[in-house]
């Protein structure tokens, strides 16, 4: 069942970056943006077009999207919340547009005042206006393996979200571990559970490393036959919901993971892991990743692996 080929989807220029409190120069990201493609990485989230008014990182979108190199080959997503992101999405000449939706009721409540069947609702004119343009649609579901104020979200929760976006029209939906709560059996009975729902070949997990579980949350769901996983170069991203706990699992130990069980990538791990280290002197950082740490140490210094 364990697949021979994985897409890694980088999230670290969007989703790693967005809650930065310093601005990080737009040269910056484009650089990081660049070399992640170049490095292997065939998807990058490279940005989102929100209201700087919310998201004062992502103030720069156009300016980053028209200062990257395209790789043929590579899709190049944006997160897109209304219409008026999808306009700037669509002048920016993005390749997928993704959308997003809460499995918890409560979490859509308290963060966008409004029901998990309204919040999807909303976004039917952007998927209508994606489709139309030829672009590629992709959906998030959050909270799918818990929630900062319900705690658990149950399993029929998480399936109606991904029946609204599948009814959307999405080509890719995420089942994404907001919190980083889940634990590799829930893991795999959620996403076992959406494989029956949404083709599993187009299912994609988004797990964050709060409990230390999102590695072993990427093999339950390797497990259950998923073949596409986002993650964070140096594990960039924080999760607010859990002061001071890390956030999206970092792209070297997922795929350190995946080299170790000779499944397919097409990334160049000795390149992610300067990646790594950019970006993390560039924000001023110590890097997350444990694989990209230690491998790096140990390419610098010339020291053999421990036994």
């Amino acid at each position: 069942m364990i697949p021979a080929k994985v897409k890694i989807v980088e999230v670290g220029p969007r989703d790693g970056l967005q809650n930065e409190k310093e601005f990080v120069p737009t040269e910056t990201k484009i650089e990081l943006v660049n070399r992640l493609a170049r490095a292997g990485i065939v998807n990058v989230e490279a940005t989102s077009f929100v209201s700087p008014k919310w998201v004062p990182q992502m103030a720069d979108a156009n300016a980053v999207m028209s200062g990257i190199e395209r790789r043929p080959g590579t899709i190049y997503s944006v997160l897109t919340p209304n219409m008026r992101g999808f306009e700037g999405a669509l002048e920016a000449q993005a390749d997928e547009i993704v959308i997003f939706g809460a499995a918890s009721e409560a979490f859509s409540q308290k963060n966008i005042n409004c029901s998990i069947a309204e919040s999807v609702a909303r976004f039917e004119p952007v998927a209508l206006a994606a489709k139309e343009a030829g672009i590629r649609l992709r959906g998030s579901v959050s909270c799918a393996l818990g929630c900062p104020y319900q705690g658990e979200v149950s399993v029929a929760s998480v399936l109606d979200v991904v029946e609204r976006f599948k009814a959307l029209g999405c080509d890719e939906i995420d089942i994404a571990d907001t919190i980083g709560v889940g634990t590799p059996k829930r893991t795999r009975e959620v996403m076992a559970a959406a494989s029956k729902a949404f083709p599993r070949e187009r299912l994609s997990g988004h797990f964050h490393d709060t409990y230390g579980q999102a590695v072993g949350n990427v093999y339950a769901s390797l497990l259950e036959g998923i073949e596409i996983f986002h993650a964070s170069v140096a594990g960039l991203g924080g999760c607010p919901y859990a002061k001071g706990a890390t956030g999206n699992v970092a792209t070297e130990d997922v795929v350190y993971l995946l080299n170790g069980l000779g499944i397919e990538t097409g990334i160049d791990l000795d390149e992610l892991i300067e990646i790594g280290d950019f970006i993390s002197r560039a924000i001023g950082k110590t890097s997350s990743s444990r694989a990209g740490r230690a491998l790096l140490t140990r390419k610098r210094d010339g020291a053999a692996a421990c036994v």
